[in-house]
């Protein structure tokens, strides 16, 4: 703006002394000047900007996708790698109490094949390590079936008081609280967590070990999400302060069913098709990972690495590893940064979930941030580019999407702002280089300012994406908004609007007509070439004809207007004579909308190669 600002200011000096200079009238010649600035200068980029990353912005949050960062809504549709969450992102985070192992035998809830009676135990005390009145689905579900099976028992212990709770911590993924039963001087713990940290609570022996994890692989890979169940009794008064002091027993494992969101599949496929890897991110065990990979149809489902792989990788062979790997199990938050880093050193733009405080150095250093808006925290959202208000994946790749038609859009925009103000200057310059009698005044670019400006920012931004946005490859994160390509294709389309009012501008002169003649043939056809353009510049995918009868209602109110407009100036005679203009006829008419139709029409013969080019 500041390189056109000082352009234009030179190029008006000059024009008002020429003009002085040569015809003695500097009046005139300061109009000319005002003209070929007001010309000049493509004023509406700010406003384009604005107006685009506003309504951007607006549209997402009706996609439930709270913005944050404006830049976000560009990267958006950049992005070559999703990272996501399996927990409540690719799947509903409501958990369902499928299965139960005890004492080597399993049993299948929802099939009924079990007697409750051999797991009261290990529903007993799942129910007793979780919280009273939980928030977590896992616990509530652990309540809803301990409540459902268990409640003519004396297993619910209601009289029961919590004594003390062991929290999950970084080191030990598991937790214990200690309960106290009126009149008894033993307290009781009751354990729950990843089995593996379970199994280590237990001492078990290696045997025990591996006897149990064949159990373990084998509910994980029916896509099961596990929690191991432990107990043990305590005598002193005075508990103490690690887990690890326990004598614990381990009773079992509780096998829960997160059901995958009925949209990830075909929003996948929709990714696939658009040139966006999926990455799935989860703490659970490979086999559940990847039971949910093949319901999803996530590419290599057969390959992971999980998070004790990863911490012993370096960074050059997890770039390379992670070329081919979709599936990160058993990772812990900060781990997420190791991955976004390793696919930003192989050049991918990364957009990546997360809902946890230890999430937020990832969510910081990816391209764009994801947080979980229904259970993330405020560090989470207060680190993230974006807030996913519903946590659907859905909603990503729809944001996506966006992200790629506010690009087009405003692509689309700034060549259309290159192309009218070509022949805008044009004739405000031709004239004064070749002795002939002006033809636009300021009051005259001010009228075609009133069609450009609401054409520029909201006949574009509310265009329809193409058909194929999400059939291309990601753009290059590099890639101008305005290159090269696409200001030859302004400057095609510019030169030959300019053309087309040029030669009805001399023809009239030629026919014998009048200054106030030519002038009133050569705007008029301005205008028309002006709605022609913006009509060719919606979309290069489909006809004129298509595109006027899109769902793009704001085409249709700048049209309207414009067209009333030109008819007023025209034939209001207070109006016409303030614009300096004279009555047109039919056959005027003729010649303004067959010149002002062509002058653009005829580049669309060359629509493939233009589309090439584009």
């Amino acid at each position: 703006m500041k390189t056109f600002a000082v352009f234009g200011g030179i190029l008006c000096a000059v024009v008002v002394v020429v003009y002085g200079l040569t015809r003695g009238d500097w009046l005139h010649g300061l109009l000319a000047g005002l003209s070929l600035s007001m010309a000049l200068l493509p004023e509406e980029f700010s406003v384009v900007l604005l107006i685009f990353l506003s309504m951007g912005a607006w549209r997402l949050s009706k996609r439930n996708v709270l913005v944050r960062r404006m830049p976000a809504i560009e990267t958006l549709g950049a992005s070559t790698v999703l990272c996501v969450d399996k927990t409540g992102t690719l799947t509903l985070n409501r958990m369902i109490l499928n299965s139960l192992f005890s004492k080597g035998e399993y049993c299948e809830l929802e099939k009924n094949k079990c007697l409750l009676e051999k797991f009261h135990e290990l529903l007993e005390f799942g129910y007793l390590a979780s919280q009273r009145d939980p928030f977590d689905p896992l616990e509530k579900e652990i309540k809803r079936n301990t409540e459902k099976f268990l409640i003519n028992t004396e297993h619910i212990h209601e009289e029961w008081k919590t004594v003390r709770e062991y929290p999950l911590s970084k080191n030990l993924l598991a937790l214990s609280n200690v309960w106290k039963s009126p009149g008894s001087g033993q307290y009781i713990i009751a354990t729950k967590g990843a089995p593996e940290a379970i199994f280590d609570l237990c001492h078990l022996s290696e045997s025990e070990k591996e006897e149990l994890s064949a159990h373990v692989q084998e509910m994980a890979n029916r896509g099961l999400r596990l929690l191991g169940v432990a107990k043990a009794s305590f005598q002193d008064d005075s508990l103490p302060e690690k887990q690890h002091d326990f004598e614990f027993e381990f009773i079992g494992l509780l096998g829960f069913v997160d059901p995958v969101r009925q949209s990830v599949a075909q929003s996948i496929k929709e990714c696939y098709k658009a040139g966006i890897r999926v990455i799935m991110i989860t703490g659970d065990y490979p086999g559940t990972a990847q039971h949910i990979a093949r319901q999803i149809g996530l590419e290599n489902p057969d390959k992971y690495i999980t998070g004790p792989e990863l911490a012993n990788m370096d960074q050059q062979e997890l770039a390379e590893k992670i070329k081919v790997t979709n599936i990160f199990a058993r990772v812990v938050p900060e781990q997420k940064l190791t991955i976004v880093n390793a696919l930003k050193q192989n050049g991918e733009v990364v957009a990546m979930t997360g809902d946890g405080v230890n999430d937020a150095p990832a969510l910081k250093s990816a391209h764009i941030g994801i947080a979980m808006g229904e259970r993330g925290t405020d560090v989470a959202r207060e680190s993230a580019s974006i807030v996913l208000l519903n946590d659907d994946f859905f909603s990503i790749v729809a944001a996506v999407r966006l992200g790629r038609r506010i690009f087009d859009n405003l692509k689309k925009a700034i060549g259309y702002i290159f192309s009218v103000h070509m022949p805008i200057a044009g004739l405000a310059l031709f004239p004064i280089l070749f002795n002939l009698p002006l033809v636009l005044l300021p009051a005259h670019i001010a009228f075609l300012e009133l069609i450009i400006d609401p054409a520029c920012s909201t006949v574009f931004e509310a265009e329809p994406e193409e058909k194929n946005i999400m059939n291309r490859s990601p753009r290059n994160l590099q890639e101008r908004l305005f290159g090269r390509k696409n200001l030859v294709l302004s400057l095609v389309q510019g030169i030959s609007m300019l053309a087309g009012v040029i030669a009805v501008f001399l023809y009239t002169l030629y026919m014998g007509k009048g200054e106030v003649d030519a002038r009133t043939l050569t705007f008029a056809t301005l205008v028309i070439a002006n709605l022609t353009l913006i009509v060719a510049n919606l979309s290069w995918s489909q006809s004129l004809i298509k595109t006027l009868s899109s769902e793009n209602k704001a085409l249709r109110y700048v049209l309207a207007g414009a067209l009333s407009g030109l008819l007023l100036v025209l034939y209001v005679p207070a109006l016409r004579s303030m614009f300096r203009f004279s009555l047109l006829h039919g056959d005027d008419l003729l010649i303004v909308f067959v010149v002002g139709i062509l002058s653009i029409v005829w580049l669309r013969l060359l629509k493939s190669q233009i589309n090439n080019n584009i």
